[in-house]
């Protein structure tokens, strides 16, 4: 794959780091009360577009096939919102003792509290050929980490419930009416909510290089990424354990889609959530660095075991169908 394609296939991960290294150059354009005004247009209006966008791309049809499969997808949510966090967070006890960025660690947290992108982990799930069997909540989600955060809980759902469900509602409603003009233009709703989300991430980290009193070492960055990757193949291997035991009643196809539906966070999600949750924090960009590791991370390895897990669900599959064909009677 030549530079041309690669920056073509993975522009976003370039960009987020290219709107980091340009906060860092001038941090004063996107810093709070600035031109950019990012307290109006940042937290109201482009939180909004991001779920008003979603609203319209969102197929109903698919959310209720995909509502169908309820095994498959109360397994995946228990994973991702109740297990997940809970094992992150015994295992940021321990890690609450050593050196590492306080802020870092919690930013681990939130990670763990992300449900997982409909983007990458479907995109993943359909290269190897399984079924897509996810559908995130975004409520619950917000109401397990407001009960972490200092701002008040009724600040957060009233907020949250503007910037994010009434869009979203708005969205599948205008959906109805132009859905003909929508499957025909096909509209790159993903590149949109991308270039919206670029400009977050961007205003984030202007207010964090404008503080002077923020510092992130390379020792707790360089072991963050380490934990990152760790626990993602950790809890990749973990999920095929569970799916592929003998009662756990998951087909290979299913499986291929617990491990990357429960194992991927979502940044379009996170990173507003963030903003809303957190908003106030002076060190929110510290926060939102583990998710904006975890993102490259999550798209890194699976495209890695991509082939592998495909490989494994054909020989699979074959498997079966052999044992389920009817024995050839023995002639006497």
């Amino acid at each position: 794959m030549g530079p041309l394609e690669r920056l073509r296939k993975d522009w976003f991960i370039f960009g987020i780091v290219l709107v980091i290294a340009v906060a860092r150059l001038e941090p004063a354009v996107g810093v709070k009360g600035g031109p950019l005004k990012p307290e109006i247009t940042i937290t109201y209006i482009a939180v909004s577009a991001i779920f008003f966008n979603s609203g319209l791309s969102l197929k109903t049809e698919e959310l209720t096939s995909a509502l169908m499969h309820v095994k498959l997808h109360l397994f995946v949510q228990i994973f991702t919102l109740v297990f997940f966090p809970t094992a992150i967070w015994l295992f940021l006890q321990l890690l609450s003792i050593t050196p590492i960025n306080e802020w870092l660690l919690k930013g681990l947290q939130t990670v763990g509290c992300m449900p997982p992108p409909v983007s990458s982990a479907v995109i993943l799930t359909k290269a190897v050929g399984g079924n897509e069997g996810i559908v995130i909540t975004p409520l619950l989600l917000l109401l397990f980490l407001g009960s972490s955060s200092s701002v008040p809980f009724t600040s957060i759902f009233s907020q949250l419930f503007m910037t994010v469900v009434v869009p979203l509602i708005i969205g599948q409603i205008v959906r109805r009416y132009i859905k003909d003009w929508l499957e025909r233009k096909k509209p790159p709703f993903g590149a949109i909510s991308s270039c919206v989300l670029l400009m977050i991430i961007y205003t984030t980290f202007c207010d964090t290089f404008a503080n002077p009193n923020i510092d992130l070492d390379k020792f707790s960055l360089i072991i963050i990424v380490f934990i990152i990757f760790s626990v993602q193949m950790s809890f990749m291997f973990l999920t095929f354990l569970f799916s592929t035991r003998n009662n756990s009643g998951f087909t290979p196809a299913d499986t291929v889609a617990v491990i990357f539906c429960s194992t991927h966070k979502s940044l379009t999600l996170g990173i507003p959530m963030l903003k809303i949750v957190f908003a106030g924090y002076e060190h929110l960009s510290l926060i939102s660095v583990p998710l904006l590791i975890y993102h490259p991370a999550q798209i890194l390895l699976g495209s890695l075991l991509v082939p592998t897990i495909k490989s494994w669900m054909v020989s699979r599959q074959k498997a079966l169908k052999l044992t389920r064909q009817p024995k050839a009677p023995v002639k006497v």
